[in-house]
C-alpha cells in the first residue's frame, strides 16, 4: 500500500442497512490520487449516470486524500461528490475542519454512500465500527442544534449534518461540518437528505497512515512552515480572512454590485470589509486542523436588529452576495444571514444569488408584494431577505421557487428573469466578476462543475496573489480586462490548481508555498516519486476525467458559455468597457486541452493520460 492511505474505503448500503470494506490498488491510487478525481474514477466505474441525482442509485461520496491527517499544513480538507441535483452535472464541493483527519483516524480514506433509509439516520463511524441509528429526533433540526446534541453524547466526535433545507430536498442545501464549515455548492446536501441519512458522525483515535519517508516530510514540513510564515498572503489571511478582498476587488471591478448591473463603487462596501469585521465584530481567529493560518472569522453581534450569537463568521463571498449583490451595506445583516444559512444548511452564494435575481424582478414589478406574501424585497431591506432565506430552506412562500436555485427559480417565473441570472452550466458564479479579469471568465466557462474560483487557481495567478514560474511560463503581472494570454493561464492554473482537490490541501496553504515544498511533501507520504510534469499530467487527468463525465451527460460546446448578463458591458467602474473575448478564449483553450469542434477530449488525449474506459463510452 502506498504511503498517505489508511488502505480500506467504506461502502454503505442504507437501503439494506450494511456495509462493506473495499480496497484501491495502488496504480489506481497513483493515477487518481484522491479528493474528487478518485470520486470520479469510482463514479463511471461503478455507477449509472442517468440516475435521478436525488434517488436511492446516486451515490454520495466522502473522500480525502493522502496527505489529509499527516500534520502538513492546510490538509485537513476532504472532498463531497455525487451527480448534482442543481446542474445535473459532476458536483464536488471540498470542505475543510476538522472532519477529514478523524476518518482517517477512524480507519478509512473515503466513504461512498448509496440507497435510501426508510426513515432518517446517522451514520456513525469510529474506532469500535460502524453504526447506522435512528435519527427521528435530530429530524426537523438545524445544524447547530443537531451538532451540539451528538457532541453532547461525546465531544471529542467530528459532525457531518444537513438541516431542513436538505431535509426538504432543496437543490440549493449544503452540508455542514461543525457548524463553521461547509460543502456548500451544487445541491450535496439534497443529496444527503435524500438518503434521509442526517448527519455522519466519526471519532478516529487509532488508524495512522505511514508515510514513505518520514525524513524527507519532516524537511518539507519545516519549509512549508517557515514559508507561510514568511507569506505577506497568509498574514493578510490570517489577520483579515478572506474578506480581505473587498476593499480592493471594489477598485478593480472584482465585485459585483446590484446582482451583476453596477460597476461602481458601491459607497458603503468599506462597512462590508475585513477590516471593519475585525474591528467590530470579531471575537477570535478560527483555523481548521493543522493550519497556521488561521483564517476563519468568529464573531459576534451584540445588539441590535440582526444581532447575532457568538459563531462562524462569513467569507467574502458571503460579504458580497448579502452585501454589495442586495445594495446592503449593513455587515451585522450579512452576518445575520450568514449564520441562518449555516443553521439551515444552504450554500450561501447561491441562495443569496436567488434573492437578488427576486429583488431586480421585484424593482422591475415582475414579481409583486401579493405574491411575496407581503414582503418588500426592496434593495437593502435586509428583514425582507432574512424572512425569505427562511421561507427558502423551508420551501414556504415565495422561498420554494427560490429553493432549486436561480436557474431554476428564473425557468419558473419567465420574464426578463434568465437575463438576470449569471451562471454557467446552472451554478450560479461566486463573487468575482469575469468582466474585470478575463481569465476567471474562461475558468467559469471550463469548470466541471459549473461556474467556480475553486476548481483551479486562477484568482491567486491573474490577480497576482501568487505565481509558480517553476512549473510555467507566467507573466510578472496580468492585465485583468485583456483576453490575450489568458487561455494558457487557466489552463496551467486548472492543472495545478485542481489538485488540491486530489491532494486535499487548502487553496490557501497552496498559494503560500513554493511548488517544490509541496511536491516534496507529497512524494515523501505516499513515495510515488512525481516530478512537476508528473504532478500536471495528474492535474490534466483530473479534468478531463470530469469533463468526459459531462460529456456523457450531454455537456458539450454549447454550454462553455458565458451568459448574457456578463456580456453586457459595465459603464463605470474597474472593469468599465470591458467583455471577454469568449471566441479567442475558446479557440485557444480547445486547443491547449485537446477538446475537438464538440467540446470533448480528444482520444489521443484520453489514450496519453491512461483514461481508455473513458475513451470507449466516448467514442463507442
Amino acid at each position: 500500500m502506498a504511503g498517505g492511505y489508511v488502505g480500506k474505503f467504506l461502502r454503505v448500503n442504507l437501503t439494506e442497512g450494511s456495509w462493506s470494506d473495499f480496497t484501491l490498488d495502488d496504480d489506481t491510487l497513483e493515477r487518481f490520487i484522491g479528493g474528487s478525481c478518485l470520486a470520479a474514477k469510482l463514479f463511471l466505474d461503478q455507477y449509472p449516470l442517468d440516475a435521478d441525482p436525488l434517488s436511492p442509485e446516486n451515490p454520495l461520496m466522502i473522500m480525502t486524500g493522502p496527505m489529509v491527517g499527516s500534520g502538513f499544513p492546510g490538509t485537513s480538507r476532504f472532498s463531497v461528490c455525487a451527480r448534482s441535483p442543481q446542474t445535473g452535472i459532476w458536483a464536488e464541493s471540498a470542505c475543510g475542519g476538522t472532519f477529514g483527519p478523524d476518518l482517517k483516524r477512524a480507519g478509512y480514506d473515503g466513504v461512498v454512500i448509496e440507497g435510501r433509509s426508510q426513515g432518517p439516520v446517522t451514520l456513525t463511524i469510529d474506532d469500535s465500527g460502524v453504526r447506522i441509528s435512528d435519527a427521528s429526533s435530530l429530524w426537523g433540526r438545524d445544524i447547530y442544534e443537531v451538532t451540539d446534541e451528538l457532541k453532547a453524547l461525546d465531544k471529542s466526535v467530528k459532525v457531518l449534518a444537513i438541516g431542513p433545507a436538505g431535509e426538504n430536498l432543496a437543490r440549493i442545501a449544503a452540508i455542514g461540518n461543525d457548524k463553521g464549515h461547509f460543502s456548500g455548492r451544487a445541491g450535496l446536501g439534497a443529496v444527503m437528505g435524500s438518503k434521509n441519512l442526517k448527519a455522519v458522525v466519526v471519532r478516529g483515535t487509532s488508524a495512522k497512515a505511514a508515510k514513505a519517508d518520514d525524513a524527507g516530510f519532516k524537511l518539507a514540513m519545516k519549509a512549508a512552515m517557515q514559508e507561510i510564515k514568511d507569506s505577506a498572503l497568509a498574514e493578510g489571511l490570517h489577520m483579515m480572512g478572506s474578506d480581505a478582498n473587498m476593499d480592493l476587488g471594489m477598485v478593480t471591478g472584482d465585485v459585483p454590485v446590484k446582482n451583476w448591473t453596477s460597476g461602481g463603487e458601491f459607497d458603503l462596501a468599506s462597512n462590508l470589509s475585513g477590516p471593519t469585521m475585525r474591528e467590530k465584530y470579531l471575537t477570535k481567529a478560527h483555523a481548521c486542523t493543522n493550519c497556521p493560518i488561521a483564517c476563519k472569522r468568529v464573531v459576534k453581534v451584540d445588539g441590535g436588529p440582526f444581532a447575532t450569537e457568538e459563531g462562524p463568521g462569513p467569507e467574502y463571498e458571503t460579504c458580497a452576495v448579502f452585501g454589495t449583490m442586495l445594495m446592503n451595506p449593513d455587515l451585522t445583516a450579512v452576518i445575520k444571514a450568514n449564520e441562518l444559512c449555516n443553521r439551515y444548511g444552504m450554500d450561501t452564494i447561491s441562495c443569496g444569488s436567488a434573492v437578488a435575481l427576486a429583488m431586480e424582478l421585484y424593482e422591475k414589478g415582475e414579481i409583486t408584494k401579493d405574491r411575496l406574501g407581503g414582503l418588500d424585497l426592496s434593495w437593502g431591506n435586509m428583514d425582507a431577505v432574512l424572512e425569505l432565506v427562511r421561507q427558502t430552506a423551508y420551501r414556504e412562500g415565495f422561498g420554494d421557487i427560490l429553493a432549486d436555485g436561480a436557474v431554476h427559480a428564473a425557468r419558473r417565473l419567465g420574464g426578463s428573469a434568465m437575463d438576470a441570472v449569471v451562471h454557467v452550466k446552472g451554478l450560479e458564479a461566486p463573487m468575482h466578476d469575469p468582466r474585470g479579469f478575463h481569465g476567471m471568465g474562461l475558468a467559469y466557462m471550463m469548470s466541471n462543475r459549473g461556474a467556480c474560483h475553486l476548481q483551479h487557481f486562477v484568482l491567486a495567478t491573474e490577480q497576482g496573489m501568487a505565481s509558480w514560474p517553476q512549473l510555467f511560463d507566467m507573466k510578472d503581472d496580468y492585465e485583468g480586462t485583456t483576453s490575450v494570454g489568458k487561455a494558457m493561464l487557466v489552463y496551467n492554473s486548472e492543472n495545478y490548481g485542481i489538485l488540491a482537490n486530489s491532494l486535499s490541501i487548502c487553496h490557501y496553504v497552496a498559494y503560500s508555498i513554493r511548488p517544490e515544498t509541496l511536491r516534496d511533501a507529497f512524494n515523501a507520504i505516499t513515495g510515488f516519486g512525481f516530478d512537476f510534469a508528473g504532478l500536471l499530467s495528474t492535474g490534466m487527468r483530473d479534468w478531463t476525467l470530469k469533463r468526459g463525465f459531462n460529456n456523457l451527460l450531454g455537456i458539450s460546446k454549447k454550454d462553455d458559455i458565458l451568459p448574457k448578463r456578463i456580456m453586457t458591458a459595465l459603464e463605470e467602474g474597474g472593469a468599465a468597457g470591458s467583455v471577454p473575448d469568449t471566441d479567442l478564449l475558446l479557440k485557444e483553450y480547445y486547443a491547449l486541452r485537446g477538446l475537438d469542434e464538440r467540446g470533448f477530449p480528444k482520444e489521443d488525449v484520453l489514450v496519453r493520460l491512461g483514461l481508455n474506459e473513458l475513451k470507449e463510452r466516448l467514442y463507442r
